[in-house]
């Protein structure tokens, strides 16, 4: 047995700028989509992937930039041979990362409609980072690779 990972230049970085507009983060979506089966990722993990961008995505336009959609949020993946690293930048001012790190599935939040976006993406993703610096947000977001192991 041997174990190989899915071809793919270990260089290989795909860019979108958009507009901060909550229609577009369809096509957000689908350039997900298209990453995620580049890399053969199944079923499963392409639907994490998605969610974590979506709410990535969601959350730069939405609090990073209050809907202005003359700010862009630029997104960029990055196709390692062993993991996808996707990143979110947002040029809002950040937010305290302690005061939205409580315990969501609580009672007591239970019913509330926000404020799962962090919770979900930590959970879809095998890491989740939060820079904030004076030129705004950056999430960045890592999902290994699958090893497909092959019989010799």
């Amino acid at each position: 047995m041997s174990a190989t990972m899915p071809e793919c230049d270990p260089t290989e970085v795909i860019s979108l700028r958009m507009p901060s507009r909550l229609e577009l983060l369809g096509v957000l979506d689908r350039l997900t989509e298209s990453v995620c089966e580049r890399l053969a990722f199944d079923d499963d993990t392409r639907s994490q992937v998605s969610l974590s961008v979506i709410e990535a995505g969601t959350n730069a336009i939405q609090h990073g930039h209050q809907r202005d959609a003359s700010k862009p949020v630029d997104v960029e993946f990055r196709m390692h041979p062993d993991s996808l690293e996707i990143t979110v930048h947002d040029s809002g001012p950040g937010f305290d990362l302690d005061a939205v790190n409580g315990d969501v599935t609580s009672a007591e939040h239970l019913f509330e409609a926000r404020g799962r976006g962090i919770f979900i993406m930590r959970s879809c993703m095998d890491r989740v980072d939060f820079s904030f610096t004076p030129s705004g947000t950056l999430i960045r977001l890592v999902k290994n690779r699958p090893v497909k192991v092959e019989n010799s």
